[in-house]
């Protein structure tokens, strides 16, 4: 699962869900949020989550230049690093997957690009019941899912997450990370 943040009190509540379900997940860190927040970022690291690069200002970096996108990531990098020192930044997911040389760039910095299989649309809010059924519906073997706990009010997001993860166990789901974490 990939996770957009951070955002209080809707990541701290994430996470203390996917530690009551022993999941792992990688959280796709908004520089801003992480320069608001940096004792979110803190607890997600605690916590043995995976980081990634989300960009500073969540801009599309689709039409941007190679030095535009390093100077974009470089800055986003630095705030997670004041965060939480000598941080792990393996990968980089692209706001709104509008990659442009954004790819490129982040693999020239030492991250991997992150895509998705699909985004459970959870910005709508269309509600806990229906977040369910996307995330049952849709999932596939291998799947990396998008989901937000930044950005608004994700209390539904948290609360679709935490009847999920229950019910793909019992049907003998796995819940794993992405190759380098």
């Amino acid at each position: 699962m990939s996770i957009r943040g951070p955002n209080p009190p809707d990541t701290l509540r994430l996470l203390e869900v996917l530690r009551e379900h022993h999941v792992k997940a990688v959280f796709c860190l908004w520089g801003d949020h992480v320069v608001e927040h940096p004792e979110v970022a803190r607890a997600i690291a605690r916590a043995g989550h995976t980081l990634c690069n989300h960009s500073m200002h969540h801009d599309d970096l689709s039409t941007w230049t190679p030095e535009q996108i390093a100077a974009d990531l470089r800055e986003t990098s630095a705030a997670i690093r004041r965060a939480v020192p000598h941080a792990r930044i393996p990968y980089f997911r692209a706001p709104y997957g509008a990659w442009g040389a954004s790819a490129d760039v982040a693999a020239s910095l030492g991250m991997r690009p992150l895509g998705w299989r699909y985004d459970i649309a959870d910005w709508e809010p269309p509600g806990t019941d229906v977040l369910v059924q996307r995330l049952l519906d849709r999932l596939t073997p291998g799947a990396v899912v998008l989901a937000h706990d930044g950005g608004g009010d994700r209390s539904q997001t948290v609360a679709a997450v935490d009847r999920v993860i229950p019910v793909l166990k019992a049907q003998r789901w796995r819940f794993t990370l992405p190759e380098g974490c």
